[in-house]
């Protein structure tokens, strides 16, 4: 059997099958298939520790990355049906343990392990995603103390994102009954696991998104929380869309998860972090018994300056009252100045009878009766003069002398032949009374006014 490596057959231009020869020639696809078969077969379930880089999202949803460590580095992929379960965001340069299956991909002649599930290898780790987030986020500026707003002091409505059934709600409800009641809305959420932190950024959200009218009542104060557990079962409150939605929250808000010893993103963002939840309930709200112990005081206190004020202002009043001069004194002045104007009056009057009595007598004296008679008599020689002058010049005296004076039928003096044809019936005015005459032409034919040629009357 000839050496298949041995020089003589190295020259040859083209390639040929010999018998005994037990290495085929396979296609690439063919090799490709069969490590693949290779690969996944003796590698169906592994899990790697390492170091993320080079991280991808691709717009499809799936992950793309590698793991290292100081002396390897292998590819890996996350499909999008996996990616949506990882209970952390992923980023360059934490270390994981990744679980999964090896499988090569022909096209870059290449293996890399495909990760169905991811977690964090130890609280170091989970330490440093926290510090680097809190890093992120506080660059941004989202827990900055300018940003946080003053509780109110005695809020009407507090909404309280929490689990509904853990013993966190009753002890917040239990609180609030003993310090000061007041009207609670619940908003149920998961508080650890999958999908816990989306439901509550979105019941923060929902708080601060109710209208101040509508027909729940929008709270004055929410309160987050959740009782203790370790970090990992804290995390949810350490998720980014967590700490966005409680600094982005225009409603006050109280983080109060876990114990006074943890702390979460969520707390730097709040307003303000109470170390357990029953605090928070305490710092909600004041004491109902120490309000109305304060209104009290302040009653009494109120009545005693009050009454301060009286008496200091009725001592005020006193002391100017000494240095007014007494009513008696006021009044006599006014008492004198009556007394003359009322003297003063009656002599004016005494005065005014007196002249008005002395124009009477001159008045009644030019009222004698011989003065009367003498005025009525030269009254009635004037009356006889004009009267005279009006006799003599009617025109009823010339009548009397055997003149005549015409009018018209309708009405009217005429003073003309002209006005006489025109007028054609008259009346004739004598001294002993009227006659009606009608203007005639000659052979007793009546005068027509409208031929000027016919001759005139007579």
């Amino acid at each position: 059997m000839s050496d298949p490596f041995d020089n003589e057959n190295s020259g040859r231009l083209l390639a040929e099958e010999r018998g005994g020869d037990n290495a085929p020639a396979q296609s690439v696809s063919e090799l490709s298939a069969a490590l693949k078969r290779m690969v996944e077969g003796n590698f169906s379930h592994v899990r790697l520790r390492g170091e993320i880089s080079g991280l991808k999202r691709a717009a499809s949803g799936h992950v793309y990355l590698a793991l290292k460590d100081e002396n390897a580095v292998i590819d890996a992929v996350i499909w999008k049906g996996a990616a949506s379960q990882i209970a952390f965001r992923p980023e360059d340069g934490i270390e994981v343990i990744a679980t999964g299956r090896l499988t090569t991909y022909p096209g870059r002649s290449k293996y890399q392990i495909v990760i169905e599930r991811l977690e964090l290898a130890g609280e170091g780790a989970l330490m440093m995603l926290l510090e680097r987030l809190k890093a992120k986020l506080g660059a941004e500026g989202l827990f900055d103390p300018a940003r946080k707003v003053p509780l109110p002091f005695l809020p009407r409505v507090i909404g309280v994102v929490t689990s509904p059934t853990g013993a966190v709600i009753r002890d917040i409800l239990h609180r609030l009954a003993d310090r000061c009641p007041t009207r609670v809305i619940v908003w149920p959420v998961l508080v650890q696991g999958e999908g816990a932190a989306a439901q509550v950024a979105a019941a923060v959200n929902g708080f601060d998104s109710m209208p101040a009218d509508g027909p729940v009542p929008r709270p004055d104060l929410v309160i987050v929380a959740r009782g203790g557990g370790s970090i990992e079962d804290l995390w949810a409150f350490n998720e980014e869309v967590v700490v966005r939605a409680v600094a982005n929250c225009t409603i006050p808000i109280i983080s109060a998860v876990g114990h006074e010893t943890d702390t979460t993103l969520c707390d730097y963002a709040a307003d303000v972090r109470a170390p357990t939840p029953t605090a928070a309930a305490e710092i909600a709200v004041p004491v109902r018994a120490d309000l109305i112990a304060h209104l009290g005081q302040q009653r009494l206190r109120m009545a005693r300056a009050a009454n301060r004020y009286h008496e200091r202002g009725a001592e005020r009043l006193q002391a100017l009252a000494r240095l007014l001069p007494k009513p008696q004194q006021l009044l006599d002045p006014q008492r004198q100045r009556t007394d003359d104007l009322g003297e003063r009056l009656r002599r004016g009057l005494a005065h005014r009878l007196s002249d008005a009595r002395g124009e009477l007598a001159r008045a009644s004296g030019a009222l004698r009766p011989a003065l009367l008679t003498q005025r009525i008599a030269r009254d009635r020689d004037r009356f006889e003069r004009l009267w005279r002058l009006m006799e003599s010049l009617s025109p009823n005296r010339v009548l009397d002398r055997g003149y005549a004076w015409i009018e018209k039928r309708g009405g009217g003096v005429v003073t003309s032949a002209a006005g006489a044809r025109a007028a054609g019936a008259l009346t004739l005015h004598f001294g002993d009374g009227a006659v009606d005459a009608r203007v005639e032409r000659p052979g007793g034919k009546a005068y027509d006014p409208a031929k000027p040629e016919q001759p005139e009357l007579f």
